[in-house]
């Protein structure tokens, strides 16, 4: 099997994560990782004995694939650079500030033939992917996405921060035009937004209500999908999907006895989203999570962010 040199852009929280999944991906060889603070580059490049560096544009002629996990203020210019130099490439959500720059990713992608994954994590969770395989015919889908307050990632709003995880899900769910969108927040500790709510109505007739904050007291990830005569009720975090029964718009309370399954806890889903994008590459075969449909996600994102500016 064909060895892909892997290099790793942006080495912070979560670019070391991705260090640690190449380094121990079967088929690739974690090549080197890049940071503009080169002490935290030759930190990480040290416990994974690999090449450290403070330019990317030094691993141009060294890797095959590439992670960017940089603040998406960059994300366009060093996606485009690594694609102009026929590397694959896997960027963080949101691929990009613009649906602009999205598309000409996705002409460069296309035009050379190379993968454009975009780092959507939730689409790899196991809950998801057997909610999925349950749902039917939605009417209505409501999602809760929270989190305590961190510096890091206040760059953008809570819309493209967290929210856009959400957005992404109910965008693939739906499979159908939006007709309207509907939508407040506020900012509370940063001067972005803190808190957002959004109903999104479809040309289908579902509507998908979603709410996200990153100043609550405790972490929740959740979403509930109503159909007929049944709901689907899944967690995010303990990876649980439940399922129970409408009888005249009222719930099955048994739920001990409506439980469809649940997956460990420990589940790895960025090692899963990681080897997603490997076999991708080796195999041909498009993305789990494709340029296109991070340029839908963040299209609704940024609506969603304009629609409550207006307001």
């Amino acid at each position: 099997m064909e060895t892909l040199r892997a290099g790793v852009i942006g080495v912070g929280y979560l670019g070391n994560f991705h260090a640690q999944k190449y380094r121990h991906c079967p088929g690739v060889e974690l090549y080197g990782v890049v940071d503009t603070d080169y002490e935290r580059a030759l930190e990480v490049a040290s416990k994974y004995q690999v090449g450290a560096y403070a330019d990317y544009r030094d691993l141009f002629d060294k890797v095959d694939i590439v992670s960017i996990v940089v603040p998406p203020a960059q994300h366009y210019r060093i996606a485009r650079d690594f694609l102009e130099n026929g590397i694959h490439t896997l960027v963080e959500k949101p691929v990009t500030e613009t649906v602009e720059q999205a598309e000409l990713l996705i002409q460069i992608a296309n035009t050379s033939s190379l993968v454009l994954q975009v780092g959507h994590l939730e689409r790899f969770n196991p809950a998801i992917q057997m909610l999925r395989d349950q749902v039917c015919n939605p009417l209505i889908i409501e999602t809760k996405r929270t989190a305590t307050y961190k510096e890091r990632g206040t760059e953008v709003d809570v819309v493209l921060d967290l929210m856009i995880h959400d957005i992404d899900i109910v965008l693939s769910l739906a499979e159908c035009n939006i007709e309207s969108i509907e939508a407040s927040g506020s900012a509370i500790k940063s001067d972005k937004l803190d808190v957002a709510t959004a109903s999104i109505l479809f040309q289908n007739g579902l509507r998908a209500d979603l709410s996200a904050s990153r100043v609550a007291k405790t972490q929740e990830r959740s979403m509930r999908v109503c159909e007929l005569n049944r709901y689907l009720s899944l967690d995010y975090i303990n990876h649980r999907l439940e399922i129970g029964r409408m009888e005249n718009g009222n719930e099955i309370k048994d739920t001990s006895a409506l439980t469809f399954g649940h997956t460990p806890a420990g589940t790895d889903i960025l090692k899963s989203e990681i080897v997603s994008f490997v076999d991708s590459v080796l195999t041909g075969e498009a993305p789990a999570v494709s340029g296109e449909d991070g340029k839908k996600a963040l299209e609704v994102a940024i609506n969603i962010s304009r629609h409550i500016a207006r307001n």
